[in-house]
């Protein structure tokens, strides 16, 4: 009788409370808010971004000094169209930035439709010591407008780079001064970046402005995911 006893107080001690099982069931139907905080913190975003220009203004240099912090002095042109990818940490937002080198040949322009649409930024570049492809930046921007078809073309991102500044000052066609007054004029002024892809100036600064803007563009899709799990953990906080 007495083993009996002992038994039974062993048992007793091993099987669980109906309290303890109740919230061993509740952590794993309904994990605390740090889950669904962890879970937007992580969560991705693809932006896809176009860079164009003339022939030779450096687009390719400027890309592969963004992602790959590489530069070379060897020209390549461009057949078709080539992209890269890089993954950017924005505002606890993984973001894989898939930026399209197209070529700046007219030949190749045709091919503009498969490439531009779906498109969540663009970058237009020019050569400072080349007053021509500055001047094709209208064009760009149009040819842009009309191929990608964005929702809001008005307030579509696009960042302009002038880039080659590490070029002898005698060399420079395009000033500063000129080129912002154009950003300005446009009915929504564009932000503007001198470059260096060869000296790496402001190349990180103005891929990571960029990509910012179209975050900001498409904050109606990005954010609600965030705000819904933010509101869900504030219910089972309390």
């Amino acid at each position: 009788q007495r083993q009996m006893c002992i038994r039974d107080r062993c048992c007793r001690r091993r099987r669980p409370s109906p309290v303890n099982s109740l919230s061993i069931s509740t952590s794993l139907l309904f994990p605390r808010h740090d889950f669904f905080f962890t879970m937007a913190h992580r969560q991705k975003v693809l932006l896809k971004v176009i860079v164009l220009g003339d022939s030779g203004v450096g687009k390719t240099s400027l890309m592969n000094q963004y992602v790959n912090r590489k530069f070379t002095n060897q020209y390549k042109a461009t057949i078709g169209a080539d992209f890269l990818t890089k993954e950017v940490m924005i505002e606890d937002k993984l973001v894989t930035m898939q930026i399209w080198d197209t070529a700046g040949q007219e030949r190749f322009q045709s091919l503009g439709v498969a490439f531009y649409r779906g498109a969540d930024a663009c970058v237009l570049v020019y050569d400072v010591t080349n007053e021509k492809s500055f001047r094709q930046l209208d064009s760009w921007r149009e040819e842009f407008l009309i191929q990608a078809m964005p929702r809001d073309p008005e307030n579509f991102p696009f960042i302009v780079l002038g880039n080659k500044i590490d070029k002898p000052q005698g060399e420079r066609r395009v000033g500063r001064a000129k080129a912002e007054q154009w950003c300005q004029e446009k009915s929504k002024p564009l932000p503007h970046f001198e470059t260096s892809a060869s000296a790496n100036t402001n190349v990180q600064q103005a891929f990571q402005k960029i990509a910012t803007m179209a975050l900001e563009q498409d904050d109606g899709y990005v954010l609600l995911e965030s705000a819904t799990s933010t509101a869900m953990c504030n219910w089972l906080a309390t």
